[in-house]
């Protein structure tokens, strides 16, 4: 008799636990080459590991992901001789290396992560709202109960610069965030995609910029600095998801954009807003913008009061 066998366990419950991962391996294509490409899942997780999390020593990489030593080893030594990863002496301990990917590692990940964004897209596409919340919460419920101390994971929060296929998702964002929680219509999603559009043919990289926040390596958030004049920029499209607010990501944002304009020589920052953004017009006040103008407009299907803030720099 296997005296390391599970204890007390109904026979039903761990065929019922084993349906589930066959369903789910095969629904998700876990047991082929990753989406597609070259890659196992064990590869992509030590890339997205790499992506999110580095620098990080081989050993914090194995614990991390529960790796065989040698099995890691081989994988570091491919993805290094690709030029996807230097390995310098960690500044903790000289006798590791830390591990962090090259420019190049990130531009073999990032289709990966795309496609794996996409991939759960269409898993969720098909269901109502209320029944996507009720998978999401029944995923995190299952996840504390396996691993209690998993209940509040620590989050990831990442504020980069624009890659390309951003731009598109700032546009979604817009759209349907506006249009869940203020009711505003397709109107408003075309004004933003003109202002993207804008942005992006007259984009001045010495003088303009934008970040994107990323939440656990998903986007969840977008700031720019566009150049309204010589001594004049103006915040644009700040926004956050939903699963993004309370944790400060807006005020980081707004933050570095008041950071560029000021190591650019802006004397002046604008910004254009509505009275119905509460938190938004929280953190321009809390950073001493001024409210100059207001005046009531129907727009986006809606009465609305618009607003000008400024703050000198």
């Amino acid at each position: 008799m296997n005296d390391n066998a599970p204890k007390e366990v109904d026979p039903a419950q761990v065929r019922a636990l084993r349906a589930f991962n066959r369903f789910y391996t095969q629904r998700t294509g876990l047991l082929d080459p990753y989406l597609g490409s070259a890659f196992s899942l064990t590869e992509v997780r030590v890339l997205y590991e790499l992506a999110h999390h580095a620098p990080c020593t081989a050993t914090e990489l194995g614990r991390r992901l529960l790796l065989d030593a040698g099995y890691l080893s081989r994988i570091v030594r491919r993805f290094s001789d690709a030029g996807w990863i230097t390995r310098t002496p960690s500044p903790e301990d000289a006798r590791q290396l830390s591990l962090s990917l090259t420019p190049e590692g990130r531009a073999a990940f990032e289709p990966l992560q795309q496609r794996s964004r996409e991939a759960a897209a269409r898993l969720l596409e098909p269901l109502a709202p209320a029944r996507r919340d009720a998978l999401i919460a029944a995923l995190g419920k299952a996840r504390a109960l396996l691993d209690p101390e998993a209940a509040t994971p620590a989050r990831t929060a990442v504020l980069r610069d624009v890659r390309p296929g951003d731009m598109g998702w700032v546009v979604q964002q817009h759209g349907e965030i506006y249009a869940r929680e203020y009711g505003w219509n397709s109107d408003f999603e075309a004004l933003v995609a003109d202002i993207v559009a804008g942005m992006i043919r007259q984009h001045d990289p010495q003088r303009e910029r934008g970040w994107i926040a990323e939440l656990d390596g998903e986007r969840v958030g977008s700031v720019f600095v566009v150049r309204k004049s010589e001594t004049e920029a103006q915040l644009r499209l700040l926004i956050l998801s939903p699963s993004a607010r309370g944790l400060g990501l807006g005020a980081r944002l707004t933050d570095e954009c008041l950071a560029f304009a000021r190591a650019r020589g802006y004397r002046k920052m604008v910004l254009w807003t509505n009275s119905i953004l509460s938190a938004a017009r929280a953190i321009y006040a809390q950073r001493g913008f001024a409210l100059v103008h207001s005046e009531p407009h129907h727009s986006y299907g809606q009465d609305l009061v618009g607003e000008t803030w400024e703050l000198a720099l």
